[in-house]
């Protein structure tokens, strides 16, 4: 208005427009050339005139402008309220076509006394109001599995039945130490996706692909942390390039040896403690040696031929191939067998006996003292679960220890390998292996002790939800509600009713 009222009163002294000013005097071309100057129309020029008339009538009161007072219709509670249900019953992927469509309904509009629906991108900006935000969704506790009621009552049942067996076997004057291993597999080129970036941030190259891997072996137990010396000069733990043109793959002779290194250092630095290692129930753990006897696949006749197919190595341990890239695979005996007597029993005719060349002898005699003591060939029973008494320090390893199967997935996958890639990928990122590995060891040591316990103490407060009847959405829920307590207290089952909480 002051530009326009500067350029309608310039004129001359005769009243009149002059040279400079070719406007002055003339109301409606001044408010034009004073809109084109803002890039306004003729809408803004009426009003411009109108808004002039209006203040030289008078003088007192200034026409206002509504730049930041403007409301929008999502700002009525009762309109948001009734699109928020909407989206809710939509289900869990909603989007702003959804609000286009739910307000297309003649029904909508007559209730909130609408005339037209809205645009896509109005509904895209009702969206934010209404508090979604276009991202990643965020990840929780794994429960897929955990609430099946087979699951829930091995857990309640067979828990502390099998834990106190085991901790029979060790003096009660000494500490138990419980260790978990398990394993983990880093990427070079695994870096945080989501961040903030500075609008005068320029795209650079990405390495393409994963890049290079190392898979990390280790123990943990929430009294010490890793498994390593106090000064950390000696550690357990494995870095194995996985793959057939590197490391191989971790089989169970990795375990074992494996097992014997943490039992090395446990008895030169920890010999005033007992200790359980507790593996996971995977396949590789719980593996039977080559030639263990298993009844599932035997002859019933003597035979020439059988004999359980293992796979070749060569004399480093690493697996033959052949041409096309296959394992090699041999024939190899099955080793003796004790029958329940104590009496050493071989599968083969000894050398000399009119039916040695045959390679494999479940004769029928065999097969009666087997009926007696089906124990002898069982078909599926892991062998890996006994107790190493040391002349300082006793071992239990176990397998099949229940507690592990939930504990060791949430207290070392989901806590402490989670919080040492959460570091990994703060890294500079690097294509070299000696990066990778570096980066991954430190990593893993930056991991304070204290936290170590806190995931412990999260981890036992599940095994006891379970213990009490919950489910595993239930348990995480109890586990989030009780984060303060060790345990969860007795009444938490009065805490739920036919519905189920939302994580």
């Amino acid at each position: 208005m002051e530009k326009f009222l500067w350029k309608f009163t310039d004129v001359g002294n005769d009243g009149s427009p002059h040279a400079k000013n070719i406007a002055g005097g003339k109301w409606t071309q001044a408010a034009d050339e004073t809109v084109a100057v803002l890039h306004g129309g003729s809408w803004l020029s009426c009003n411009l005139q109108t808004w002039s008339k209006a203040y030289i009538k008078y003088c007192a009161k200034l026409p206002m402008h509504r730049y930041g007072n403007h409301h929008s219709r999502i700002d009525d509670k009762v309109l948001a309220t009734d699109i928020k249900l909407h989206l809710q019953c939509v289900g869990k992927y909603v989007s702003a076509q959804e609000i286009v469509n739910y307000l297309s309904n003649p029904e909508v509009q007559s209730h909130h006394g609408l005339s037209k629906t809205i645009s896509l991108v109005t509904a895209q900006r009702w969206m934010l109001k209404l508090g979604y935000h276009w991202k990643e969704e965020e990840k929780g506790q794994y429960v897929d599995g955990h609430e099946r009621e087979d699951v829930v009552t091995y857990h309640q049942k067979e828990d502390d039945v099998m834990v106190e067996e085991d901790l029979d076997e060790l003096p009660r004057h000494r500490r138990v130490v419980v260790w978990f291993h398990d394993e983990s597999t880093f990427y070079a080129h695994d870096r945080h996706d989501v961040r903030w970036v500075h609008s005068t941030e320029a795209a650079v190259p990405k390495p393409k692909g994963e890049g290079a891997s190392l898979m990390v072996a280790h123990f943990v137990s929430a009294d010490y942390g890793w498994l390593q010396s106090k000064d950390g000069a000696e550690t357990a733990h494995i870095l194995f390039k996985a793959g057939k043109g590197w490391d191989g793959f971790f089989t169970m002779d990795n375990i074992i040896a494996h097992a014997k290194l943490a039992m090395d250092i446990l008895d030169k630095y920890f010999p005033h403690d007992d200790h359980i290692l507790i593996f996971d129930n995977a396949t590789t753990h719980v593996k039977r040696a080559d030639d263990t006897p298993a009844a599932r696949n035997m002859p019933k006749n003597p035979s020439k031929t059988w004999g359980p197919m293992v796979t070749t190595k060569d004399m480093h341990g690493n697996v033959m191939h052949d041409a096309n890239g296959k394992p090699l695979k041999s024939k190899m005996q099955l080793a003796d067998t004790h029958l329940i007597d104590g009496t050493l029993q071989s599968f083969y005719f000894m050398e000399g006996h009119e039916k040695a060349w045959l390679r494999f002898s479940m004769n029928e005699d065999l097969m009666k003292k087997q009926a007696s003591n089906r124990n002898v060939l069982a078909s599926n029973v892991p062998l890996a679960r006994c107790r190493i008494a040391a002349p300082i320090v006793s071992f239990i390893i176990s397998p099949t220890l229940s507690m592990s199967s939930h504990t060791l997935k949430l207290f070392v996958r989901n806590m402490c390998w989670g919080f040492a890639k959460q570091v990994y990928r703060q890294f500079k990122l690097s294509s070299k292996e000696d990066d990778l590995e570096h980066n991954v060891i430190a990593a893993c040591d930056s991991i304070p002790l204290q936290t170590m316990c806190k995931f412990a103490i999260r981890s036992r407060r599940f095994i006891d939800a379970y213990q009490k009847g919950l489910n595993g959405m239930q348990a995480a829920w109890a586990v989030k509600k009780y984060c303060g307590h060790r345990i969860l207290p007795e009444s938490i089952m009065q805490n739920f009713d036919n519905t189920t909480p939302t994580v």
